[in-house]
């Protein structure tokens, strides 16, 4: 999640703001789970980086943004956001599995990821509607993972798990390429409309109003 320029990260974070800020606003309360739960929960992931970086004020921020209440408390709601890092090798499935199992009571589940994890996620989102979640997916690419600009010989890095692998992208693959992503993105639409999910996609240089004012509220993830 820190790939990309703007990085995904940085996006859904403001995104989360937003979206907190609205519930807070409502008097609703307001939990946010960053995924790796906790240093020593390497199952789970959702960005970059070793987990034991992880700093005793970010470890604060994280338990107190498991619930927040009241619209007094929207800075503290942002600086908390503001104190998380990415770090961990992803693990969807088994990050919302938790989630759902973990929560209180069903309530609206808004998920900010990319949904590159090679183990899919559609267990993960099965537990999260079972449980009776109203579920909304906002899946989160960078510009460049939509349409590259590097061309030729190269070296991959898996920025989660470091393997590497050489591949020769020639621009004449480019069209094939950006056939395979909106397949994919096509796919989850698709998985989710079966199953009552709302689901959103935005490149990270997405103005943050049109995905809220426009395409969050006319799907009425709120009024």
């Amino acid at each position: 999640m820190t790939f990309g320029e703007p990085r995904k990260f940085d996006f859904a974070r403001q995104l989360a703001a937003a979206i907190g800020y609205v519930a807070l606003s409502g008097f609703d309360r307001v939990s946010v789970i960053p995924f790796p739960h906790a240093p020593s929960d390497s199952a789970t992931g959702g960005g970059r980086g070793p987990e034991s970086a992880m700093t005793s004020q970010e470890l604060a921020a994280r338990g107190a943004l498991r619930s927040v209440r009241g619209k007094k408390s929207t800075m503290e709601f942002f600086q908390n956001l503001t104190a998380l890092t990415a770090g961990g090798a992803a693990n969807l499935n088994e990050s919302l599995r938790r989630g759902a199992l973990e929560a209180r009571q069903a309530g609206v589940a808004v998920v900010l990821s990319d949904f590159l994890d090679p183990a899919g996620y559609e267990t993960g989102l099965t537990a999260l509607v079972g449980r009776g979640f109203q579920v909304d997916l906002v899946q989160i690419l960078a510009p460049e993972e939509l349409s590259p600009t590097t061309f030729g010989d190269l070296r991959l890095v898996d920025s989660e798990t470091g393997g590497m692998q050489e591949v020769t992208f020639g621009k004449f693959r480019l069209k094939s390429y950006q056939l395979t992503v909106q397949n994919y993105i096509q796919r989850m639409r698709e998985y989710s409309q079966a199953r009552g999910i709302n689901f959103f996609s935005a490149s990270s240089n997405t103005p943050l109003e049109e995905l809220l004012l426009k395409q969050l509220r006319q799907a009425e993830v709120w009024g």
